[in-house]
């Protein structure tokens, strides 16, 4: 302490000059203090408003809503935040290496098990010095660190070069003996069978433009045309052509499918711009109630949305049609001989008019339209997985009372509102399709409404904003064909390049046309377990 008051200036002035030095000094630290702590509220504050807007946009996902985002809108806004959050994370584990290890320990807790199939490489990182580094005598390995990553190695191309040796016998002149060439889906040509069905995946499947993939292929070093890829995927079409019909033809056998179309642009030559063509899909999903047969969906270009095209796609149909309110399907329940067809109507076309209305501002009755709808998919999803006949009484039980309940109130709000407007249509319009909206009541079979098509029609619609158009009708009915497949393949869980792949063998190896069944996905994927597991 002496020696500290000994260093002081005696001088009131100089004495004064330390003090406001070291008040300085102080102020500098606490303004230095004050903006780091502002610069860490602010990333805090941040995080959390993204944090937020994270959870707002998983509960529009997720949570219990009269009517939902648009899935792939909603994940781009999805990725972006979380995008966001990491790259702030990032900034803080730059600045806070304590935090920076808190943060890895949570990541390594919650980031799960890799599958066990995966090739694994191990990779021994060792000391540059393994001897003692008080007496220099050898160390020994008294344990380990192990860390498990995911790691890639880009899409390999390869040659299979095929060698078909000759075989002569050296006492005569007529023993030549050689192996036949093996069957080539395309003749001459260059690509295996997985090479055309890692095409048609790309574009079918991950909606990847074959330009682009001409491009990637370019990338490295291959220098196929997209005119070559567009034949190969042309020839594969014509080659999956009757297994595709036949699907259709599996599917029309149900008791229950449900039917919906989009438009489908095809370039007009002639006119010098596109035409609206349709495509039109028929699925079938009896998994909701328990129903043996598997999932599936096919697809059918038609030039046109009239109701010849649709007559033509159930031509010869018996059972239920699900669908919405379009008035082809009612031409078509009407003119179908023996009244062979039952068409069963959308309760999710119906609840979307009441959301529009709802979207443009306060709207008491439609608001309690949505309320009253809801509560009937509160009770499906306590009976999704049941059987039909549990389903039916249950409905019976539940769901009829508030059915009967929201037409009586549907007629008497239609005497309150004006004729012209907007909410008086909608009403009207369930009014007018509400046998077909009753008729889930009565046959557990039926569900409340066409999302099984609908999400099936919607990677033909991810295409579309890919590929803009199809460049003519046969590309557009090539288009469905081998969507179908793919679809169908995504439906039963089969992955669709080994699937595209085999079955593209098989029919080039000329498989017989009545044993087509077997190339179905839920039977090729049931053949290939039975395989593994003798």
């Amino acid at each position: 302490m002496s020696e500290t008051t000994d260093q002081l200036p005696t001088d009131i002035e100089a004495l004064q000059a330390l003090v406001a030095a070291a008040r300085a000094e102080r102020d500098a630290a606490i303004a230095k203090c004050d903006a780091a702590i502002a610069e860490r509220d602010q990333t805090l504050s941040q995080m959390d408003r993204l944090q937020h807007l994270l959870r707002q946009l998983q509960r529009a996902q997720f949570g219990r809503r009269s009517e939902k985002l648009d899935p792939e809108q909603l994940q781009l806004a999805i990725e972006d935040i979380e995008q966001a959050i990491a790259g702030d994370e990032a900034a803080q584990d730059r600045k806070d290496t304590a935090g920076a290890r808190q943060r890895a320990e949570r990541r390594r807790a919650s980031r799960g098990a890799l599958p066990a199939h995966l090739p694994h490489i191990d990779v021994t990182i060792a000391p540059e010095d393994t001897n003692c580094p008080c007496c220099r005598a050898p160390l020994h390995v008294i344990g380990e660190e192990t860390s498990r990553r995911l790691d890639v190695v880009p899409a390999q191309f390869r040659v299979i070069v095929t060698h078909r040796p000759k075989y002569a016998c050296r006492a005569c002149t007529d023993g030549v003996v050689q192996a036949p060439a093996p069957e080539r889906l395309i003749k001459g040509g260059l690509p295996t069978e997985a090479m055309v069905a890692h095409v048609l995946v790309a574009k079918y499947a991950w909606h990847l433009p074959l330009y682009r993939q001409a491009q990637i292929l370019l990338a490295q070093g291959i220098d196929i045309k997209r005119s070559v890829l567009a034949f190969w995927v042309g020839y594969a079409g014509a080659e999956l052509r009757p297994l595709w019909l036949r699907l259709r033809e599996i599917i029309l056998t149900a008791n229950k499918i449900a039917v919906d179309e989009t438009t489908a642009p095809v370039l007009d030559p002639g006119r010098g711009r596109t035409k609206k063509g349709f495509f039109w899909a028929i699925a079938r999903d009896d998994r909701p109630w328990g129903g043996a047969d598997p999932p599936a969906v096919a697809y059918t270009y038609a030039p046109g949305r009239g109701a010849v095209h649709a007559l033509k796609l159930l031509d010869g149909y018996r059972g239920i049609v699900q669908c919405d309110g379009y008035t082809v399907y009612k031409t078509i329940a009407d003119t179908a001989p023996d009244a062979a067809i039952t068409l069963a109507f959308c309760w999710a076309h119906l609840r979307r008019r009441f959301f529009d209305v709802v979207q443009d501002g306060p709207a008491p009755i439609a608001s309690e339209a949505l309320e009253r709808i809801a509560a009937l998919y509160a009770i499906e999803k306590t009976i999704r997985g049941r059987s039909a006949d549990e389903r039916r009484a249950i409905r019976q039980e539940r769901s009829k009372p508030l059915v009967l309940a929201l037409k009586a109130w549907f007629e008497q709000q239609l005497t309150r509102v004006s004729g012209k407007a907007t909410i008086a249509e909608h009403i009207r319009y369930a009014l007018n399709h509400w046998i077909g909206l009753m008729r889930f009541l009565d046959d557990g079979r039926i569900e409340l409404d066409t999302n099984i098509v609908e999400r099936s029609i919607r990677p033909l619609i991810l295409n579309r904003k890919n590929a803009l158009f199809a460049g003519h009708d046969e590309g557009a009915e090539n288009w469905a064909c081998i969507a179908s497949l793919i679809e169908t393949c995504k439906l039963c869980g089969v992955e669709p390049q080994a699937y595209l792949t085999d079955v593209l063998t098989r029919l080039v190896n000329l498989w017989p046309a009545s044993r087509l069944d077997e190339l179905m996905p839920w039977a090729w994927s049931a053949e290939q377990a039975k395989s593994l597991a003798a």
